[in-house]
């Protein structure tokens, strides 16, 4: 463990905090040193995740939440806590003197009116919104590397942002009237008890929720306006898979004028070119979720309808770990000087 950066993570009970886990065991630069729970204090980790029995983690035993502690103890802080709790935490850990991943939206929403309205909370700490940076390597590796706080992205955003980013970019797209629908595995609602997401409410159904009003609406429209140079509304809809992990977003957009599917693809193949973890599929081949499981890639397909004039962009990510912990721990790369892909170098999980 000689020469590792010391990495702590609060809120290690949900399905981010056991991802984390689960990719920490592996890394080879970062050490998990410090995990914390209120509810779990004092029982060692492998109680909680049994799969951690008979490795590094077993007895590392879960602690309260204290700032002070962890910014003497850590290189850098997780944070896997509800929104609004992130806020104060996350504040007091950067002032302390740590750096900061956040994976909650408290930071993730340049605008503090926009975020109060959107998550009906007054945000406390606007002075660290313009300290943090949005933390999607694709787009703003370098910022991160600097970074003290790293607002990482959202799992539905993800999936979203880079499968439309391009075409915005590139002005291949017109900027109105685009639809995004998006479908989720039911770990994206998180570990909590939940009538909604019981097996039998899940099994064997399919339905959509939030329509119009999910909240990661304003961080996409955010990212895909600075792509576009303007400000844009699209229509998100989301809807919830009978499968435990994995995001597939269609975005349906119309094409400025008419262009082949092999000259989009090429401005797609060169827009990502150096970007590993975007995978431009082949011409004609659409993203499945389970390519993806437990990895960081994010797979792209492209349709051209010549009918419609439409572009419909097919992206396929796991929301636990491309859309969550695997997507933190690249940041926590950048931001400690590590190679971006210490630790992420993970296969699908197969079948």
């Amino acid at each position: 463990m000689a020469g590792k950066k010391k990495v702590g993570l609060v809120g290690v009970t949900g399905y981010t905090g056991m991802e984390l886990s689960r990719i920490l065991l592996g890394h080879p630069d970062l050490e998990l040193t410090a995990v914390t729970s209120r509810k779990e204090a004092g029982k060692p980790l492998s109680v909680i995740y049994p799969f951690l029995q008979n490795t590094a983690l077993q007895d590392l035993v879960i602690s309260a939440p204290d700032p002070e502690t962890l910014a003497r103890q850590c290189d850098l802080v997780f944070l896997a806590v509800p929104h609004g709790t992130a806020m104060e935490m996350g504040a007091a850990l950067v002032d302390a003197g740590t750096r900061v991943v956040d994976l909650s939206a408290d930071f993730r929403i340049r605008d503090a009116a926009v975020y109060a309205n959107w998550y009906g909370l007054e945000h406390t700490r606007r002075s660290h919104i313009e300290r943090a940076v949005y933390g999607l390597p694709e787009l703003y590796a370098d910022q991160v590397r600097n970074a003290s706080l790293v607002a990482n992205p959202g799992c539905y955003p993800t999936s979203v942002i880079l499968g439309l980013y391009p075409a915005l970019a590139k002005g291949l797209v017109h900027t109105d009237g685009i639809v995004v629908d998006s479908k989720s595995g039911a770990s994206g609602a998180g570990r909590k008890a939940s009538v909604g997401t019981l097996f039998c409410e899940v099994h064997d159904s399919f339905k959509a929720y939030g329509l119009g009003k999910h909240r990661h609406t304003p961080e996409i429209e955010q990212e895909i306006s600075l792509a576009a140079g303007k400000g844009l509304t699209v229509s998100f809809n989301t809807h919830l898979l009978p499968i435990d992990r994995g995001i597939l977003s269609t975005t349906y957009t119309v094409l400025r004028e008419a262009t082949s599917l092999e000259e989009i693809h090429a401005e797609y193949s060169d827009f990502y070119e150096g970007r590993p973890w975007v995978r431009v599929l082949p011409l004609g081949v659409l993203p499945e979720t389970r390519w993806v499981r437990g990895t960081m890639f994010c797979d792209i397909g492209l349709v051209v309808d010549p009918r419609t004039n439409r572009l419909v962009i097919v992206s396929a990510i796991d929301n636990l770990c491309r859309g969550a912990s695997g997507q933190a721990v690249a940041n926590a790369n950048l931001m400690l000087g590590l190679p971006p892909q210490a630790g992420l170098n993970l296969p699908p999980m197969m079948p």
